[in-house]
């Protein structure tokens, strides 16, 4: 009898759980919506009609503005929020994440989506779950001894609900990298029920608030379906190795990055990263923010660039991720990455099959970004159950089959890197 009240504690506990952690996702990337609106929408239209012309230079100062804030904030209170991998490395070897900075690290998380920065809320949103996750572990007798446990299905209600994608949220958090030797510390059964209540309730939770108060986020759009030809697969050939070198790109970026930013002051660096996201944002506007939005009109706007600028905006897309993080713009890199790929994609298509590609860009999209985020990530499972809400259904065992190349050579890379003594450049900043 005692053992089934437990069992019932436990499954109501979880259901609020996804509740409150839905609930708080939702208000989080609600108030990133309306300060942006305000900031980029409501703020220069008041200056413009005021001045009675385009005023330029707005990105610039707006972004310098929130560089040196962030700077500030970040030399007194850290490197917040941490990447992704960090937060949940953190949690599976240390059994535990720190809460005790839970509002510099809200703040930081914040800011950079609203001042422009090229990066995506999840490791941010998932860093204040985790850590209100083992406030409440601490603070409640009966979650105590279950707290591991509740971060977990915690990581797994926020990737699941930014991403709009419920299965990714599992998969990112229990796929082992591929080769690797992790195990799961739980039974599957378990966890899977778990899982399923508490995504449940975050998605009823988020629901019901977007009924009454709209939409917080849109998540990755859907891109239109179109036949895929015999010249499509054969071009596979060619658009894993973009993949990965889009992927080595992006390292290389990071890296470059990473060493030139540790050798600035924190609030400069802040400045100086606000400034380049500026001047970058007056000029090519699309490669401001996570690139959620800019993904979703592509396919009905891509005719209007040349396929040369498409892969421009990829490559720099990378170039503006890599240094919005570095210096202070600290976020989540999955969204920025996906648009860069998507970009990618569609400029190799249309290289390729010119005024024709309309019918082969989608196609080359899915293959190009399946084989970065594979690399990437090293969870082909994850990035397929990711990508299936993105991109047509029927390709999803071609997607599958990209990732699990990409991660295998993004392993091979990686491990050719470990032998030599690399070090990856997230932890010398953190470090700084």
């Amino acid at each position: 009898m005692k053992s089934l009240v437990n069992e019932i504690k436990l499954l109501v506990f979880t259901i609020l759980l996804g509740a409150v952690a839905g609930a708080i996702v939702w208000l989080f990337m609600r108030g990133v919506g309306l300060c942006t609106e305000f900031l980029w929408g409501t703020i220069p239209e008041w200056i413009d009609e005021s001045a009675g012309f385009h005023f330029s230079a707005y990105p610039i100062i707006l972004c310098a503005l929130g560089g040196l804030l962030i700077g500030i904030l970040h030399k007194y209170f850290g490197d917040y929020p941490e990447a992704l991998p960090t937060v949940i490395g953190k949690i599976k070897k240390d059994g535990t994440y720190s809460y005790q900075h839970i509002l510099p690290l809200t703040i930081l998380a914040f800011l950079p989506l609203i001042f422009g920065g090229s990066i995506g809320p999840e490791a941010g949103l998932t860093g204040i779950i985790a850590a209100l996750c083992y406030w409440v572990g601490d603070n409640l007798r009966y979650a105590r001894e279950r707290k591991n446990h509740f971060s977990e299905i915690g990581e797994v209600i926020t990737l699941g609900v930014i991403f709009h994608a419920p299965l990714f949220g599992i998969f990112a958090v229990e796929e082992g990298e591929f080769g690797g030797d992790e195990k799961p510390m739980l039974p599957k059964p378990v966890k899977l029920i778990l899982y399923g209540l508490a995504i449940g309730a975050a998605f009823a939770a988020t629901a019901l608030l977007r009924h009454f108060f709209g939409r917080a986020a849109e998540g990755l759009p859907r891109l239109p379906v179109s036949p895929s030809h015999w010249q499509d697969y054969v071009l596979m050939l060619l658009y894993i190795p973009a993949g990965i070198l889009l992927y080595l790109f992006f390292e290389l970026s990071e890296k470059i990055s990473c060493l030139v930013a540790k050798r600035i002051p924190t609030v400069l660096r802040g400045l100086l990263g606000g400034v380049l996201i500026g001047v970058c944002g007056m000029l090519l506007p699309i490669v401001l923010f996570s690139g959620e939005e800019a993904m979703g009109t592509l396919p009905d706007t891509f005719t209007t660039y040349a396929p040369l600028a498409l892969i421009g905006i990829a490559l720099l897309k990378c170039l503006l991720t890599t240094v919005s993080i570095q210096t202070g713009f600290r976020g989540g890199h999955f969204f920025p990455l996906i648009f860069a790929c998507v970009c990618l994609g569609f400029g190799i298509a249309m290289l390729i099959f010119g005024k024709d590609a309309g019918s082969h860009v989608v196609f080359a999209a899915a293959v190009v970004t399946a084989t970065t985020l594979g690399a990437q990530l090293k969870k082909p499972l994850a990035v397929a159950m990711l990508l299936l809400l993105m991109f047509p259904v029927r390709i999803v065992l071609l997607i599958l089959l990209a990732a699990t190349v990409g991660s295998l050579i993004g392993n091979k890379i990686n491990g050719n890197q470990t032998k030599t003594g690399e070090q990856g450049p997230e932890s010398e900043v953190n470090h700084e």
